[in-house]
């Protein structure tokens, strides 16, 4: 396993190495003062913890030379501010750190990208369909990665947007137009209140949709359009 540091202070450089070293001492780490020194050095890391603010090449520019190279690498954006934070998921950032954070979490989200690499490493991940992108929102102070294919459905409610994935219900402040225009085609928007996510349709008609846990209103309007799409997702994944 490969894990890069590239940030232009030293001290950071210095300490993340110190974390990573008690964490993984058997993982290959590559520290880097800058992104050219990154693009110059042999291979890619599988994980890579990205400062943003760096002269010359930031770090947004850097992941996005990157992600042109590689769709693979796993990459932790590190900054004291959290400008950036919603460009982070342009790029497929696995988490957005904000400086400071302490040990423990640091070591969650460092752990939780080893799990993901180690994921991928196994037979069965090379016969899997392309994943959907993930989704970088801010949520309670915290700003979290939510993987596309585990939300049911969303629904907009007292001015937030509400996620129904898999195992939680997480809300934030949002628009349901970005949300749509992100999630693309296996996603539809049944009502101006709701959009639903194929995969997890059991049954509709031509006023609700019934999802895995929960349901979401149609639009009289939108049912027409709604069933040619939801025709198309099948015929897509080969279902019948």
């Amino acid at each position: 396993m490969r894990i890069a540091v590239c940030d232009d202070d030293k001290e950071i450089r210095d300490m993340f190495a110190e974390k990573i070293g008690k964490l993984y001492p058997n993982a290959a780490l590559s520290l880097f003062r800058s992104g050219d020194e990154l693009f110059m050095s042999a291979g890619e890391p599988d994980i890579l913890l990205l400062d943003i603010q760096m002269p010359g090449k930031n770090g947004m520019e850097t992941a996005k030379e990157l992600r042109r190279k590689s769709k693979n690498t796993i990459i932790i954006f590190v900054s004291a501010l959290d400008d950036f934070v919603f460009q982070a998921f342009d790029v497929g950032a696995f988490h957005y750190l904000v400086k400071p954070f302490d040990e423990k979490k640091f070591a969650e989200v460092l752990q939780n990208a080893v799990k993901q690499f180690e994921e991928r490493k196994k037979p069965e991940y090379a016969d899997r369909k392309e994943e959907l992108p993930s989704l970088m929102i801010t949520t309670g102070g915290q700003h979290i990665t939510v993987r596309l294919e585990e939300i049911v459905y969303a629904e907009v409610y007292d001015r937030k947007v509400i996620l129904h994935t898999v195992d939680s219900d997480i809300e934030y402040y949002g628009k349901m137009k970005e949300l749509e225009k992100k999630a693309g085609d296996d996603f539809y928007r049944t009502h101006r209140s709701f959009l639903v996510n194929f995969g997890f349709i059991r049954k509709y008609d031509a006023t609700t949709v019934y999802l895995e846990n929960g349901q979401a209103l149609m639009a009289k309007q939108n049912y027409s359009e709604f069933v040619k799409q939801y025709l198309r997702y099948n015929q897509r994944k080969g279902k019948r």
